[in-house]
């Protein structure tokens, strides 16, 4: 399941926080040591400088901050608040202590021993402050149903109605219950089916421990297919999963089963890359824009940009910006009239001249291609405009390539699975051969990115696309 957005948005805050309240205890307790107050009750018999102060206090900082790390105050899975506080004390004792160690292997004797106990108190002060001012806030929101996750419930035991009455008594949990169903059946699906068209659902809850298997395997498959979180209960099966998280937050063991590393931090980790990047190239790549779009002007006039629509995250549509490689007469989209006509005629090459089997096509010699067009598409220049999309977060910079609605449509269910997370501009697929692929080859190196994904995979990936570019190698 992927993480609630508001616990992804105040994990995220976690670590500036944290480094702020560091610094506040460090620069806190030089203040107070040096204050008239202290001095003249403990004068001061050495001074120290601020800068290097600042220095040493930057250095603790870090490893204050790895042993929150070690500890497991970053956790995206939301903790008991004395559970945390525990934690934040046990990794600010170490802390002080190795700082304390340091002084001693140093030689530094004459440093403050008053400075040494303020930045300890202040530091776990300060930081437990911050935490339970960040969880107030998040339950606040939570209690205002705010960042509720929209939960359907499947049985009728005892479990499924503690469970229910637990999600609806205490919204601090963060799911809201839109409805529940005796067993799973066509009927609850067709159900289903038609609450989503008025609502989204984010979770479906099994707790029916006597549900046949192969229905429940049908259940597992739906949500698989429509990218809908599926949870159960702990006894339900006994099958072991490779990414699984037990929550107990309810008093009974709901077990969740993970699709994709690409949650929590990586989720965090991957969208700060996204948008570092897609600013990166934005600002490099301009000039090539520039004088690509100027090329598309004299050769064929407005528009120079082309909106196509696409299929993105979890089957939701967006627009997807590329520099306009086809003749305006022949262009498909919302920007242009006469969809049906040249429907038509695209329908009619693809029958014709598709090198690619599949619900995914692809035109040789596209007749519809302008001049500047090959040139653009070539060099795959026309893809650069979707940096913008990358930045606005309909997309990412590595991932399965966004189809269009007609073109997904025709996928098989397992074929689906490529919806689970953003689609970006390059990929494992397109380093491997870009459009010389089959669709379901592509399907199968897309679904090992998504449960093989990395931070440094994607930096090969992105590393890997120029000399993919270079090589001519299945050139759109």
């Amino acid at each position: 399941m992927r993480i609630r957005r508001i616990d992804l948005t105040f994990t995220a805050l976690q670590l500036p926080l944290d480094i702020l309240a560091l610094y506040a205890a460090g620069v806190g307790a030089y203040l107070l040591r040096f204050s008239r107050f202290v001095t003249e009750v403990r004068p001061v018999l050495q001074n120290v400088p601020f800068g290097n102060y600042l220095q040493t206090v930057s250095f603790f900082v870090g490893v204050w901050l790895f042993l929150f790390v070690v500890s497991g105050l970053y956790s995206t899975q939301p903790r008991k608040a004395w559970n945390e506080m525990g934690r934040i004390a046990l990794a600010c004792t170490a802390g002080v202590m190795i700082l304390i160690a340091t002084v001693f292997l140093r030689r530094e004797f004459a440093t403050s021993r008053f400075i040494v106990l303020a930045v300890w108190a202040f530091s776990l002060i300060l930081v437990v402050v911050e935490r339970l001012f960040l969880r107030t806030m998040r339950h606040l929101l939570l209690r205002a149903r705010w960042g509720h996750k929209n939960v359907v419930i499947i049985g009728q035991s005892t479990a499924a109605n503690q469970i229910e009455e637990e999600y609806q008594r205490r919204p601090i949990l963060g799911f809201t219950v839109l409805k529940r169903f005796a067993e799973w059946n066509n009927e609850t699906k067709n159900a289903i089916n038609k609450l989503r068209q008025k609502k989204p659902i984010d979770v479906i809850l099994l707790a029916d421990p006597d549900l046949p298997k192969n229905r429940a395997l049908e259940l597992i498959a739906y949500t698989e297919q429509e990218h809908i979180t599926f949870h159960y209960l702990a006894d339900l099966f006994a099958a072991r999963f490779s990414r699984i998280e037990v929550s107990t937050a309810t008093g009974l063991p709901v077990i969740e089963v993970k699709r994709t590393p690409l949650d929590g931090w990586g989720r965090i980790a991957k969208r700060a890359f996204d948008i570092l990047f897609s600013l990166l190239m934005l600002i490099i790549t301009s000039p090539l824009t520039l004088f690509s779009m100027l090329a598309i002007l004299i050769e064929d006039r407005l528009p120079v940009i082309f909106q196509n629509i696409r299929v993105g995250e979890g089957g939701r549509t967006f627009k997807l910006y590329k520099l306009r490689s086809m003749y305006r007469k022949f262009s498909i989209g919302p920007q242009f009239s006469q969809q049906k006509e040249r429907l038509a005629l695209e329908q009619k090459l693809i029958a014709e001249k598709s090198i690619k089997h599949g619900p995914v096509y692809k035109i040789a010699e596209d007749p519809r291609v302008t001049k500047v067009g090959k040139f653009i598409r070539r060099w795959s220049l026309d893809e650069l405009a979707q940096f913008w999309n990358v930045l606005i977060g309909d997309m990412s910079v590595v991932g399965p390539r966004p189809h269009q609605p007609r073109e997904v449509e025709k996928y098989l269910p397992h074929q689906r699975r490529v919806l689970a997370i953003r689609p970006g501009i390059t990929g494992l697929a397109q380093i491997s051969g870009r459009s010389d692929l089959e669709f379901e080859d592509e399907v199968g190196l897309d679904a090992w990115y998504i449960e093989n994904w990395s931070l440094w995979l994607d930096l090969y990936i992105v590393l890997k696309t120029p000399f993919t570019i270079l090589y001519r190698r299945g050139v759109y």
